[in-house]
This record gives structure tokens, sequence and C-alpha cells, in this order.
């Protein structure tokens, strides 16, 4: 298990995917919010890449969809916090 957070955490097409989505959740948050899209993008990257990549051997789909769920909300709050620090930075 530590393995599979291990390789998507690295996996730089989810992180691509996990920053567009923060980038668009900031362009459109006066009309949709910051939770809402945020909560099922991160939902929606962590079911399509196991679906289209094939899953992993002898797991079933669930195992890495949670693990990934848990990625990508540590991803986004890295991500968060960054945004933050610049933020605060600019005044």
């Amino acid at each position: 298990m530590i393995e599979l957070a291990i390789a998507q955490a690295t996996d730089l097409f989810r992180i691509g995917l996990l920053a567009a989505l923060f980038f668009t959740m900031l362009r459109t948050r006066a009309a949709s919010g910051v939770l809402r899209p945020l909560a099922l993008g991160a939902l929606f990257v962590a079911v399509i890449i196991p679906v289209v990549m094939g899953g992993v051997s002898g797991m079933a789909l669930l195992q890495p969809v949670a693990v990934g769920v848990a990625v990508n909300a540590v991803w986004l709050a890295v991500m968060w916090l960054v945004w933050q620090a610049v933020v605060r930075a600019r005044g």
C-alpha cells in the first residue's frame, strides 16, 4: 500500500491534472466556490487514472481509488498552502 501511495504521489500526470484543477478553481471560485470543485475534481482524478491505466494488478479498484483520494488531498493541500503564501507575500 505504501508503494502504491508513493507511485501515485510521484505521478507527473496526476500532479499536472491536480495543478490544472487548482488553477481552474482559482479562476472560477466566485461562481462555483472552492471546496466543491476541489473535492469533486480530486475524486475524479482518483477514479479516472486507475480506470484508464488498467488499475493495479492484484488489487480491487477501490484500493487505488482510496489511496488516490488521499494522495490528491495531500497535493491539493500543498498547492493551497503555496498559494496562500504567495498571496500573503504579495501583500
